[in-house]
């Protein structure tokens, strides 16, 4: 039994006073259930934040990025080991704004999803197609071609990852991927984990996943949860995700 994981991610927004007021939201409202794990993925300053609030709740704590390298002379990046002296637990890699905007190819994700792993922390991989892949029927190629770069890196340690499909043209568009089609994915890529010998791997749909939307996808066969992005900057809203 897989169960459901649902994970927040903060993308580049926060602030002291506010994450404080969202993070005790989500600690009175979110009780400890055995069939669903919870997390956010927060920005690197506020990992101390997270720690001091969450620690000893039902609620898990990430970062939305890593360094392929252990530490050493990479200004600017921030080594995995560091994330687990903040005691978190998650680390998402290769999310398509950072495949975009940074320019990551799926062989740096791969690298990032093996560092995470050497440091203890699960790497949520990030696979997606834009919109242009998906009206070229292409996205199976897509897909297949991020996730063969993780899996021919990682080997047997494929079993121990997150695997996220964020269809990039429903992020932060309000346009959603129907119940169907998030589905038709997901079982694609259990197909692909089932060829590794990951079937157990949990497969989240992340892409203007909301609390009106949620209950219809994760009542998909092949879909584990949610990676959700703004909606997770609401504590009422990201509950009613987490419960559904």
């Amino acid at each position: 039994m897989r169960g459901k994981l649902v994970v927040g991610n903060w993308k580049m927004y926060g602030g002291l006073a506010a994450n404080a007021e969202l993070l005790a939201g989500l600690v009175a409202g979110c009780k400890p259930r055995a069939d669903r794990r919870v997390a956010v993925c927060v920005p690197f300053p506020y990992l101390a934040q997270a720690r001091d609030v969450l620690s000893g709740s039902a609620i898990a704590w990430g970062a939305q990025d890593v360094s392929a390298h252990p530490p050493g002379p990479y200004t600017g990046d921030v080594a995995g080991s560091m994330i687990a002296e903040f005691g978190g637990r998650f680390v998402i890699v290769g999310h398509s704004e950072r495949r975009q905007a940074h320019g990551e190819s799926d062989v740096l994700v791969a690298a990032k999803a093996k560092a995470a792993l050497a440091t203890g922390l699960t790497p949520i991989v990030c696979v997606g197609e834009t919109l242009a892949e998906r009206d070229a029927g292409s996205w199976q190629a897509v897909v297949s071609r991020q996730f063969d770069a993780v899996s021919a890196a990682l080997g047997r340690e494929t079993a121990l990852i997150v695997l996220a499909y964020e269809p990039v043209w429903a992020i932060g568009t309000g346009r959603t991927a129907t119940p169907a089609q998030a589905q038709e994915v997901h079982a694609f890529l259990r197909r692909q984990l089932a060829r590794t010998g990951a079937e157990s791997v949990q497969v989240l749909y992340g892409g203007s996943v909301k609390a009106a939307n949620a209950a219809s996808l994760f009542a998909q066969a092949d879909v584990d949860g949610g990676l959700v992005g703004g909606a997770s900057l609401l504590a009422t809203e990201f509950l009613a995700i987490a419960d559904a």
